[in-house]
């Protein structure tokens, strides 16, 4: 069934911030969550598990205890060109059956419970559609999926080898029958009205600009799911919109959350794991030998406030941490790995504590950057930025590279002069604002501002 809600979805205004561990007060108790089942979260096409940093942040706020679930990190997240053929640093839609298997395994072994809940976003909502279709649906108890191109980006006839393609055999297997879901278990669909790039009967966001791609924006709803159109979200914002958040949890819980906002903790604890991009893909392989150093700073300059709050070096498994810092200090992270950008990471406070703050060292510096004094990007890993939907300031300007209308863009990028090295570059997203420091392109450093929503 269609339930269409059709707000359009303005600013931040509902916008929270993100961390880890349950810690209430006293006087905000959440709502008894009853029998919630475990919740294993499933992230998309070259993504990885931080995204689901805020989602996991706002389940704790609501009462399920952070041991009741976990987010998959898959080994190389981007889908092959054609299913079948091998391809350096890419899956197959059974690379990723397989490890949403063990990650199953493991989550209801951890847990004692008989069935979990799967939550995923775009490709990762492939997998779970594969993981159930072929015999695992006796394993989960609610299938929630998010902006998953469930009849393709594209419906043609060459190019049939690819997984997104609706018209190929993977898709076609999935959706074969009279209802497109499997028997037993619940599943949810939440997509956009019309800002999903890739649920668009244009071909341009696919590189064939004028050719019909045969899908429309109802292309990720399925025969036989509960199917909601959640407004002018974004592809990513399906999934990690606090709007998306809220249907989420209603349809694992069975009733409304009892709040939507983040609840800080005193204390927060950060660690993660630092992945690469071989061969220029962005892979959750580690990256062992690379140095994590985190320092405090100011919210209006950007500038260091003493010296590093921690310093470590990642093992072989690639994980750094686990490092303890104040929920209310914005931070720099600085990322120095083998072969790769020296990456200055500028973050928003963390409210809660995570076990999930991957960290990938950003692009290798370019032709196109060549001449520049520092380089300086501003990140959106939870959705995209839309023009005239948000505001987007970068530098105190809207940003050249980001296009108007589908939101397409998640990265913008400013090349500054050799006499602005060192001063303070402020990147505004609708109600986030980070101030970081521009850093001298010529010693092979990058800086970012990673936004939290």
């Amino acid at each position: 069934m269609a339930l269409s809600r059709r707000r359009f979805l303005q600013g931040a205004g509902a916008l929270s911030l993100l961390a880890g561990r349950l810690s209430v007060p006293a006087l905000a108790q959440p709502a008894p969550v009853g029998d919630i089942p475990p919740i294993l979260f499933v992230h998309g096409n070259g993504d990885h598990a931080a995204l689901w940093m805020t989602t996991l942040w706002r389940m704790e706020a609501n009462g399920v205890p952070r041991e009741r679930m976990a987010a998959i990190n898959f080994i190389d997240p981007l889908a092959r060109t054609d299913d079948k053929v091998e391809q350096a640093g890419r899956s197959s839609t059974e690379d990723q059956r397989r490890e949403l298997a063990e990650a199953i395994r493991e989550l209801k072994q951890k847990s004692g419970a008989a069935r979990i809940a799967l939550v995923g976003n775009s490709r990762g909502g492939n997998a779970i559609r594969n993981f159930i279709k072929n015999g695992g649906g006796g394993d989960i108890s609610h299938a929630v999926l998010c902006g998953t191109p469930n009849h393709g980006v594209y419906a043609w006839d060459d190019g049939l080898g690819n997984e997104f393609n609706g018209r190929g055999p993977f898709l076609r297997g999935l959706n074969d029958g009279d209802s497109e879901v499997t028997a037993g278990t619940a599943f949810l669909t939440l997509r956009s009205d019309g800002f999903d790039k890739y649920a668009q009967a244009d071909g341009r966001f696919v590189g064939k600009p004028g050719t019909p791609t045969n899908v429309t924006t109802e292309g990720p709803a399925l025969k036989g799911a509960t199917n909601l159109v959640l407004g002018a979200v974004d592809h990513r914002e399906t999934a990690y919109h606090p709007r998306a958040f809220r249907e989420i949890y209603k349809f694992i819980a069975g009733h409304e959350p009892s709040r939507i906002e983040i609840v800080p903790e005193t204390a927060v604890r950060l660690s993660g794991v630092v992945t690469g991009t071989p061969s220029g893909a962005p892979t959750n392989r580690p990256v062992p030998g690379a140095t994590v150093d985190i320092y405090r700073v100011s919210a209006e300059t950007g500038e260091r406030i003493g010296g590093p709050l921690h310093s470590s070096q990642a093992g072989a498994d690639g994980h750094w941490g686990p490092a303890q810092v104040d929920p209310s200090w914005p931070l720099e992270f600085v990322l120095t790995s083998p072969d790769a950008v020296t990456t200055h990471i500028y973050r928003s406070p963390f409210p809660r504590s995570s076990e999930i703050v991957h960290l990938r060292a950003a692009r290798p510096l370019s032709p196109a950057d060549s001449g520049a004094g520092a380089i300086v990007l501003m990140s959106r890993p939870r959705g995209y930025f839309g023009l005239p939907r948000d505001i987007v300031l970068f530098d105190g300007k809207e940003p050249a590279d980001v296009k108007s209308g589908v939101p397409t863009d998640a990265v913008t990028t400013l090349r500054l002069a050799a006499a602005d090295v060192g001063r303070p570059v402020a990147a505004i997203f609708n109600g986030e604002r980070i101030v970081m420091r521009a850093w001298p392109a010529s010693e092979n450093r990058i800086a970012v501002a990673e936004l939290t929503y």
